[in-house]
């Protein structure tokens, strides 16, 4: 079963991002519907695979940074592999010129598959990141979706308006201080040799290069988000004064 979950996840993928955009979707702008059909897929492993990843996690009982992988982990790792194929797929035919996703993607799928078909270690780690990572998809997918059609639907704009401070909250929190803390905490443990003979040195690097950046970029992204919401609401203040 474990062989065969890679393939089976994939196809799974593949088959909830042509439905929605084939069925679900099919009556929204061209100009959306990609989107559209990518937030379903981010839909359907987000949540489950926080849940997931904190079973797999807990169920560990020699869980740490440089333990071996269970199935259950590698089962995780399968699960995120296939959602990152797929979406990259989504990126590649739709959004060709949107380098900054096309390499967050390959660069995530670098650390889940050395650490799944590589290292076979570590998977702790990784898993305890994806859940960072993934822990506000719900919220974001939401969002995003309602901030796609805000211009033409006043229920999405709402939405997005009432959606926006406590996602941009929540995903501060973990992106500026939580998983920073985390990797942290990774490295000390790597570069003090704990995993010395169980991960490579050139497969623990990577990750850590790897999440940083992914990190750095995540802070400046929703920086930004914070500056437009501060602009919008002041704008709007200046507005009822006159």
């Amino acid at each position: 079963m474990e062989a065969l979950a890679l393939p089976i996840f994939f196809s799974s993928f593949v088959t909830i991002y042509l439905i929605a955009y084939f069925v679900v979707f099919r009556n929204w702008s061209p100009k959306f519907r990609p989107e559209a059909a990518s937030c379903s897929i981010s839909l359907s492993h987000g949540t489950p695979a926080v849940l997931l990843a904190t079973h797999s996690i807990l169920a560990d009982s020699t869980r740490g940074f440089a333990s071996p992988n269970t199935k259950a982990e590698n089962v995780v790792l399968d699960f995120s592999i296939s959602y990152f194929l797929t979406d990259l797929l989504h990126y590649t035919v739709f959004y060709p010129q949107d380098l900054l996703f096309i390499g967050h993607h390959l660069a995530t799928l670098f650390v889940f598959v050395t650490c799944r078909y590589v290292a076979s270690h570590g998977a702790c780690a990784i898993l305890a990141l994806l859940i960072l990572a993934e822990v506000t998809s719900a919220c974001q997918n939401a969002w995003t979706l309602a901030g796609s059609r805000r211009h033409d639907v006043v229920s999405a704009a709402k939405l997005y308006g009432l959606l926006s401070p406590p996602f941009y909250t929540l995903y501060s929190i973990v992106r500026g201080f939580v998983g920073p803390y985390l990797v942290y905490e990774m490295f000390v443990f790597y570069a003090s040799g704990a995993a010395k003979g169980l991960i490579p040195t050139w497969v623990w690097v990577s990750w850590i290069v790897v999440v940083v950046a992914a990190i750095s970029v995540s802070i400046l992204w929703i920086s930004n988000l914070w500056v437009e919401l501060y602009r919008e609401r002041m704008g709007k203040s200046e507005k009822k004064i006159k």
